[in-house]
């Protein structure tokens, strides 16, 4: 098939499926700032208004299933954002990472600016690689003495690791406890980084204009997000399976290390403009 027709064809399938009679479908990966898309999806809430979730491993994935005309929407960063800016438009905030974001290691910062090779795994493609360059220029650490080993959490929590060797893994909530268990410790995260704004959000083609649907989804996740808030012991019931490696006490842990921004104050707008983020289709809370 020619590139053109290809593109065509992935357009057409977005374009349809965003038709006030088909369902939407929004990728999102188990980050703990996603756990109100699956409560919501898990209540039952989004069937009426035909609002289907993909789980995916990696933000990553995420992209590549919106990319290939397979989902309409998907929940991620302001990186992976600017990655498809011309295509997708922000419509929900969720939340902004203090602390869910971490870089963890088997040495020191000392040790790792004295090194002569540093082995770094991450998902190449994501917010993670914002997360590294911020964390390599704040310490003065050369990105090219970094050899780099891309895959998603998932496979990398999975994998061993030769504690011989200089290593960096750039993750995120859940899999961080994973890496911990392995011997790594937290060295840096977006907690004590003031400067490094990295929020979530639910992103939707530009073309989609159901916004009475976006609006019962934003109502939607703004009821999830008060039930996880006043009862996470309810909501952790509810959607444990999405975070199968989580007890409710690493669940309660880390929604610690994010701010809900579900209802953002005109500050944080502002800032999101400065960096070119498009504000304007957000849906508000009236």
């Amino acid at each position: 098939m020619k590139k053109g027709m290809l593109v065509s064809l992935v357009l057409f399938l977005i374009f349809t499926g965003c038709e006030k009679t088909k369902e939407i479908s929004i990728a999102a990966n188990e980050w703990i700032g996603y756990a109100p898309i699956f409560y919501a999806n898990e209540k039952g809430w989004l069937k009426k208004d035909k609002i289907r979730v993909i789980r995916t491993v990696s933000l990553a994935e995420s992209v590549k299933l919106y990319e290939s005309g397979l989902v309409n929407g998907l929940a991620a960063t302001q990186y992976e954002y600017f990655q498809i800016k011309k295509e997708v438009k922000p419509i929900i905030l969720l939340d902004k990472s203090y602390g869910g974001d971490m870089i963890l290691s088997n040495r020191s910062i000392e040790e790792l600016k004295k090194a002569k090779k540093i082995d770094v795994y991450l998902e190449m493609g994501s917010v993670n690689y914002l997360l590294l360059q911020y964390f390599a220029k704040k310490y003065n650490i050369p990105l090219t003495k970094m050899n780099f080993h891309s895959n998603d959490q998932e496979q990398l929590s999975q994998q061993s690791f030769d504690m011989k060797k200089n290593i960096l893994i750039v993750t995120y909530s859940p899999y961080d406890k994973l890496f911990i268990k392995k011997g790594f410790k937290v060295i840096d995260s977006t907690r004590n980084d003031k400067d490094l704004l990295v929020i979530d959000a639910i992103f939707i083609h530009k073309h989609c204009e159901n916004r009475q649907r976006f609006k019962n989804f934003k109502k939607q996740i703004d009821m999830a997000v008060e039930v996880i808030k006043k009862n996470p012991k309810s909501a952790y019931e509810v959607i444990k399976n999405y975070f199968p490696d989580y007890s409710y006490e690493d669940f309660k842990k880390a929604l610690g290390k994010i701010k809900w921004i579900n209802n953002p104050d005109k500050d944080l707008l502002l800032r999101l403009k400065k960096i070119g983020f498009d504000t304007k289709d957000l849906i508000d809370e009236n």
